[in-house]
């Protein structure tokens, strides 16, 4: 509806120029013929729909009626031989402004930036946001970096990886939090959209709902769990609480990305939720924790039937973005009034169940016992103590020698880790491996292995081999290249002297990347070797998809191999199959002449084990590498 409110002005050749609210009506006569040189800073504000900015040009004679839906669009130069009928509304707000001015002021702060990431505009909100840094002028990772963001590296991937724009979320020094939406503009450069989330992400953790798998979140569990229990301490009834975390979840993320592992998130969601009864309550407590409220069951035998279906339906392969991964679940039970009455004791219960779980081996649930504590803070202990093991030099290397089993004759060794504590003694490495690659400190820890292994082995003469055991976890860190090509670098060890050995654990997700690190490994001259073969899963595809220079077979297919067919046979395959494929075979924990007979029989190349030699410290393994104490293998 057209308002009462108009005035004029007069500015330069325009004789007037009319205002009207809802639209703008500019009329310009001439006093002369020629160009209009309008040089003021003009700002018009009409109904809230206009914010002009300084016009500053040359424009013809021409009559323009705009309408509202026209204002922020930025206007391409006029011509001088374009003609009047030839310059419509949108064209002459173009010309009319620079790209610094194209966008209005707004409440979402508005970066553009030139080509080299340069900030060259902000608006108001922009300003307020990076206050008392001036962003006009400074790239937008120094600007970023000056006030503490973090994810700022990630703001420009989907621009160069030319995929559609998506958020990025930022968080500020002050916690704030930002999704920023960068754009590639037709005329060079970039706009850079920043929203101010905080608010909704901090009203969405108190939420009934998580935001990624749509499952209940662990403010609404705890509530739920609450009135669960008061319900059935009424009735006299139980409760139980299953603790469900994820085994191996951690590598799907580390290797292909935290979109894939979101993604997997929910597909196990849908999953968890599919076996539950429909009283029953599944929660996302955090990263790839979940936990289940079953009520109203007859109790232990209910969360034992839900716990073991849980183990067998998340372990089942997922089909996430044209990856098959395969991953599984531990369980922790705990059940009221038994286990506790509180909410935060049941729960604490059935976390201490858990790690049991977890420690004897994943992929099973286990029951809270009275005695889970005690050993829980034990273990604890151990954590504390293992984290400084390294930097108080508790670690050791010993070597186990290996023979070849044609001639005799000792051909390398084995480094093993020992950890000497200065309470406990020796503490296995069964014991401690584990714990650190579950707290994240393995790979640290593999390195000093690495660079000792490779000190040492340098000081050994001829062509004598060492063998490095490499975690999963290590292999996938996306450093060992650079650290493998650094040890022997430092220890001035001939690369075809190293010998990396990873278990199929290693290759489980069956990522190019994983692949192109061993060809590279077998670029420099190292060896790889196929550890605990026949331990793991599909063992027969990896030995298609990659060279490796030894198959070492596990133990478990040797020990009393002589009283066992079946494991001669066995032997006898792989044998067969290592030689086609011109790999050697090592034979693993032989301890007794007759195992070593029936794997010399079998046609293994090599043997490691008790019976040629036990682990040894540096000081034994160079006096067996003197030539007169080189131990015949019997």
């Amino acid at each position: 509806m057209r308002s009462d409110f108009r005035f004029s002005v007069e500015i330069g050749h325009f004789k007037k120029i009319e205002l009207v609210t809802g639209f703008v009506d500019i009329s310009a006569n001439w006093h002369g013929s020629g160009l209009i040189h309008v040089r003021e800073y003009i700002t018009l504000l009409v109904g809230n729909f206009y914010h002009f900015s300084p016009i500053i040009g040359r424009m013809e004679t021409y009559f323009l009626r705009a309408s509202a839906d026209t204002a922020g669009h930025p206007l391409p130069s006029i011509q001088d031989d374009q003609e009047p009928s030839d310059i419509g509304p949108r064209e002459i707000i173009r010309a009319a402004f620079p790209r610094s001015a194209a966008l209005p002021e707004m409440a979402t702060a508005v970066l553009i930036l030139d080509e080299d990431q340069q900030v060259e505009y902000c608006n108001t909100s922009a300003e307020a946001l990076f206050t008392p840094v001036d962003p006009v002028g400074c790239t937008l990772i120094a600007l970023l970096t000056s006030c503490n963001a973090t994810g700022g590296e990630d703001v420009f991937a989907a621009v160069d990886a030319g995929a559609e724009p998506a958020p990025t979320r930022l968080r500020l020094a002050d916690d704030r939090l930002l999704d920023c939406t960068v754009r590639a503009l037709s005329s060079g450069g970039f706009v850079l959209s920043m929203d101010d989330v905080t608010t909704y992400v901090r009203n969405a953790e108190f939420a009934e709902r998580d935001a990624l798998t749509g499952l209940a979140n662990r403010k609404a569990f705890r509530e739920r769990l609450v009135e669960r229990l008061a319900a059935a301490a009424r009735a006299g009834q139980t409760t139980a609480v299953l603790y469900v975390d994820l085994d191996r979840f951690k590598a799907v993320n580390d290797t292909l990305g935290h979109p894939v592992g979101d993604a997997l998130l929910r597909k196990v969601a849908e999953r968890l939720t599919s076996a539950l009864r429909a009283g029953d309550l599944v929660a996302r407590l955090g990263g790839d924790e979940f936990a289940i409220i079953q009520s109203d069951a007859l109790q232990p035998a209910a969360a034992t039937a839900l716990a073991t279906r849980l183990v067998d339906l998340i372990g089942r392969a997922y089909a996430v973005e044209g990856h098959v991964l395969h991953i599984g679940a531990s369980v922790g039970i705990a059940i009221a009034p038994d286990d506790g009455y509180e909410p935060d004791i049941l729960l604490k219960n059935a976390d201490l169940a858990l790690y049991r779980a977890k420690a004897e081996g994943r992929g099973c649930h286990r029951f809270f016992e009275p005695g889970m504590n005690e050993r829980m803070q034990a273990r604890r202990s151990i954590e504390v103590d293992l984290r400084r093991a390294l930097a108080l030099k508790q670690f050791e290397l010993v070597y186990q020698p290996q023979f070849d089993i044609a001639t005799n004759r000792l051909t390398g060794f084995e480094a093993l880790i020992r950890w000497h504590h200065p309470v406990r003694g020796l503490v296995s490495p069964g014991d401690f491996v584990p714990l650190a690659e579950e707290i994240g400190i393995i790979p640290a820890i593999g390195e000093w292995v690495l660079r000792t292994a490779c000190k040492q082995a340098a000081s050994w003469p001829g062509a004598i081999s060492i063998a490095v055991n490499l975690s999963p976890l290590q292999f996938r860190g996306g450093k060992i290249l650079e650290t493998v090509v650094s040890a022997l670098d430092q220890s001035q060890l001939p690369a075809e002297r190293l010998e990396l050995e990873i278990t199929e654990g290693a290759l489980l997700d069956n990522t190019d990347a994983a692949w192109d690190v061993l060809n590279r490994l077998h670029g420099l001259g190292v060896s790889v070797s196929m550890d605990d073969f026949g331990t793991g899963h599909s063992s027969l595809s990896y030995l298609q998809k990659f060279p490796f220079d030894k198959i070492k077979i596990d133990q478990c297919f040797i020990r009393d191999i002589d009283a066992h067919a079946d494991r001669r046979a066995i032997i006898r395959a792989v044998n067969s199959l290592a030689k086609t494929l011109r790999m050697k075979t090592v034979a693993e924990g032989v301890e007794t002449d007759a195992e070593l007979a029936c794997i010399r029989a079998e046609g293994c190349d090599a043997v490691q084990g008790y019976l040629t030699g036990r682990p040894m410290s540096a000081v034994d393994a160079m006096a067996l590498l003197a030539p007169e104490q080189i131990a015949q293998a019997s």
